[in-house]
């Protein structure tokens, strides 16, 4: 089997080397890839946003499976402009996609097919918002209802940021922003292989999202991530699939939008149970990185059976024993901006530790040295035993890497911040 990765970042290089250890997986292919991508993969040069430069490279490579990694292309589209050709894709169509490009729409069919999530109001101007804004209290939480790369949301006991921020979306032509009330509660990932009916859970984890120790400072897209979550209930993953994706499959496919792909959902654990804070219409990044660390299972063989709506016809995933965690390495000015051009090293060294790998987000190459190219650099990520070892393990190979104006966090996955984080302001 012959497959695609579409995307650039760290999400890619994870789910690329994933595909690669797949006995039945015989070429692995990326576009545009990163350098770390380009040790399990071949590059190719393409614009991930074109439907058709997708397709061509893919009819030209003749590959059995496309996997679009980054949500904007499927927003955009492109899983369609390949399926029209008649390639396999896992990634929703366009309009399954609306699930994460419009926070709104994904109200609506959460409303409608009865999955436990926070009270909501659709606001178009700011007005609107400071209305809503009373009616909610603090913490506020207001919403983009469009894509924002991770940082749309805003969560804050100052209604002046939060008014702030909602007239700078809704200043947009079209713009909408959605204020609901906070969950208070461990936020928590679930990833679903979907094949627009049946749907396999993967197993949970935590991504940290504030650029600080202690969940302090702005959101980012993410700044570390672990699993297992020994301190969740058991039976997390079957009740997520029981009250929250298979309802929203079957209310998806009532609409003429089967979902295909990966169905993320970001829950809080609230005292009255899971609730929806958010829908991801692929995978996560950092959080699906240790999860695929501790994958059993062929990937390409589930991916590849959901993208041909026999999902139910290949076992469930099965992971095994013992923990994961990854470290991101972030460069000088993330969230609000990014340094480039930095040269990094001591990668090689942290790959050499036993139990480690390095995967690369934002990496580029430069008269032959390695240097910074994104706000997201690098994550460590290692498996243990056990959370504590695995944990011990990434922060010794983090260590090892070095590049200017490198920010990390020295907090993942610590007990017991990584129970109670969620509940702070997100």
């Amino acid at each position: 089997m012959k497959i695609l990765v579409i995307g650039t970042g760290g999400r890619e290089h994870a789910l690329a080397r994933a595909l690669s250890l797949d006995p039945a997986v015989t070429e692995v292919h990326a576009a545009p890839g990163n350098p770390g991508i380009a040790a399990v993969a071949a590059l190719h040069a393409v614009d991930p946003m074109s439907g058709g430069a997708v397709a061509d490279l893919a009819e030209r490579l003749g590959v059995d499976l496309v996997v679009v990694g980054p949500e904007a292309p499927l927003v955009a589209g492109v899983a369609d402009a390949v399926r029209e050709r008649g390639i396999a894709v896992f990634g929703p169509s366009q309009a399954a996609a609306r699930l994460e490009g419009s926070k709104a729409f994904a109200k609506d069919v959460m409303s409608a097919a009865g999955v436990p999530t926070a009270a909501s109001v659709l606001c178009t101007s700011a007005g609107e918002a400071a209305g809503a804004l009373e009616r909610f209290r603090a913490p506020y939480v207001v919403k983009d209802d469009a894509l924002a790369a991770g940082k749309g949301v805003v969560v804050t006991r100052d209604r002046d940021q939060a008014l702030e921020h909602a007239a700078l979306c809704t200043s947009r032509g079209g713009g909408r922003v959605v204020v609901e009330e906070f969950l208070d509660g461990p936020e928590v990932s679930v990833f679903a292989i979907c094949d627009g009916s049946t749907a396999y859970a993967l197993q949970p984890a935590q991504d940290f999202k504030r650029i600080f120790d202690g969940g302090r400072g702005p959101n980012t897209g993410g700044m570390g991530s672990y699993t297992p979550l020994t301190w969740a209930q058991p039976d997390l993953a079957e009740v997520v699939l029981a009250t929250v994706v298979r309802p929203t499959l079957d209310e998806m496919a009532r609409r003429g939008s089967p979902f295909v792909g990966c169905l993320y959902v970001g829950l809080a654990l609230t005292p009255g149970g899971p609730r929806v804070i958010e829908f991801n219409v692929r995978f996560g990044d950092p959080d699906i990185q240790p999860v695929l660390s501790v994958l059993e299972s062929p990937l390409g063989q589930l991916l590849a059976a959901a993208a041909a709506g026999r999902l139910s016809e290949v076992p469930a995933p099965v992971f095994r024993d013992g923990a994961a965690v990854t470290v991101v390495l972030a460069s000088a000015g993330y969230p609000e901006s990014s340094s480039a051009g930095d040269v990094i090293t001591g990668v090689d060294l942290a790959e050499q530790q036993d139990g480690v790998d390095v995967i690369h987000a934002g990496t580029a190459v430069r008269d032959g040295d390695l240097v910074t190219a994104g706000g997201r650099v690098l994550a460590v990520r290692a498996v243990g035993a056990d959370v504590a070892e695995a944990r011990r393990t990434a922060y010794a190979a983090a260590d090892l890497v070095s590049f200017p104006g490198l920010q990390r966090r020295s907090d993942i996955a610590a007990e017991p911040l990584g129970v109670v984080e969620g509940g702070s302001l997100r």
